[in-house]
């Protein structure tokens, strides 16, 4: 079951001294998706004003309160941002979310499982599946067709070809 929320951006550093932040954005468009949540449940409307600098307004009994002072601003570096899943549009034929992969079984091309995908991380290079496993550390594989050549997301598995890890030579 996918999680309910999906991580649309993330509040920076203040820009200026009118309240103004640097949001990294993961969709298109913040602003599309009317107020963002963040983890604690305050509610969130960003405005962008061009080159990833926004306004940003926290909704407060249902008033838009604008962020309007740079020590307000501060205080909201690293504040995530979250949509509902239900205000995302539905994927087309044979495309996903990342965040559709968290909970689908692991498997080798044989069929055995090896674990859980609890990660989709990404640092810029690529995206990588971090794979729980039981009575094991976790496993990180890069999310490439060569490592993972087949996506159910209806069966509920991804089919991975993992790193071999015996043929590392430890010095």
């Amino acid at each position: 079951m996918p999680e309910s929320r999906i991580l649309m951006g993330v509040i920076g550093r203040p820009h200026g001294v009118r309240g103004l932040v640097r949001v990294t954005s993961y969709a298109e468009d913040l602003a599309a998706y009317g107020a963002l949540s963040d983890p604690q449940g305050r509610r969130f409307v960003v405005r962008p004003r061009g080159g990833g600098v926004a306004e940003i307004a926290e909704v407060v009994d249902g008033a838009e309160v604008r962020v309007a002072d740079r020590t307000t601003a501060e205080r909201l570096t690293r504040t995530r941002l979250y949509a509902e899943r239900a205000q995302l549009a539905e994927p087309e034929a044979d495309e996903f979310y990342l965040a559709d992969l968290i909970g689908l079984s692991a498997r080798a091309l044989s069929g055995a499982t090896l674990g859980t995908v609890t990660a989709v991380h990404d640092y810029g290079a690529g995206a990588s599946l971090e794979i729980a496993r039981p009575d094991a550390p976790p496993l990180l594989v890069p999310f490439t067709h060569a490592a993972v050549p087949s996506i159910d997301i209806a069966g509920g598995t991804v089919t991975l070809v993992p790193p071999d890890v015996t043929a590392v030579e430890v010095e």
